[in-house]
């Protein structure tokens, strides 16, 4: 795992992982925290369950999913993360991880020490507030998900998936319509509740449809309008 000094004012990223309209002293106070770029290869641990909380993490290029394993060595996928997302926040009310975060790609993030931030956030009130939307943002994403479980039937599950995919891509300048899938067909079928036969299934489902276009890992979402009625529709 490579190390390397990281600024905020020169991240192509920032505006996705901080508030917009900080002074130009605001962002020297924060280049002032010398984080720390770790490179990681796919497969390495971020962290793993039952490591200290010292950090919060901010993706600067790569993806990781975080995950939960059982007592019966079952993993049960929790999220997927990607670039100028923060991972990492769900040990600062216990001090510690309960899940782990595993790099599905090579990927780069920047180490953001959390007691030096929380200190930092309080002189710069707009740090505070974006870092309670990014917590609120993540209680809106988990209640969505228990709603796609609880409602959806499989191949709906998939569609909400993709097109989750899709606006997050789009905020990021990206094409909303073709991408790379960096999980596998299994963790997409343990984060939706289903066998990974069934998302195989939905998949070819949807190409045959017309829908998307499926090369390996490669989507291309040909008809996103169709995409976005299958959500609350049988094809």
């Amino acid at each position: 795992m490579l190390q390397s000094n990281s600024s905020c004012s020169t991240c192509n990223l920032a505006e996705l992982c901080l508030p917009v309209g900080l002074t130009e002293e605001e962002m020297q106070r924060l280049d002032e925290l010398r984080m720390q770029k770790h490179s990681f290869s796919r497969g390495d641990y971020l962290y793993r369950g039952g490591d200290k909380f010292r950090a919060l993490f901010a993706i600067n290029r790569g993806s990781f999913k975080t995950r939960i394993l059982h007592e019966d060595g079952r993993e049960q996928v929790t999220g997927f993360q990607m670039g100028g997302e923060i991972i990492g926040l769900d040990a600062i009310s216990t001090d510690m991880h309960d899940g782990e975060a595993v790099a599905l790609e090579s990927s780069v993030v920047c180490e953001l020490p959390f007691q030096r931030l929380e200190t930092l956030s309080r002189d710069i009130p707009s740090l505070q507030r974006h870092l309670h939307k990014i917590m609120s943002r993540e209680i809106v994403r988990d209640q969505g998900i228990m709603l796609l479980l609880g409602s959806m039937r499989a191949e709906e599950r998939v569609a909400a998936f993709l097109l989750t995919l899709s606006q997050r891509y789009a905020a990021r300048g990206l094409s909303p319509t073709q991408f790379q899938l960096s999980m596998s067909r299994q963790d997409i079928g343990s984060y939706l509740g289903l066998k990974i036969e069934t998302v195989s299934r939905a998949f070819s489902h949807f190409q045959d449809k017309g829908i998307i276009a499926v090369r390996a890992r490669s989507i291309e979402i040909t008809d996103l309008a169709r995409l976005q009625t299958s959500v609350n529709s049988s094809c």
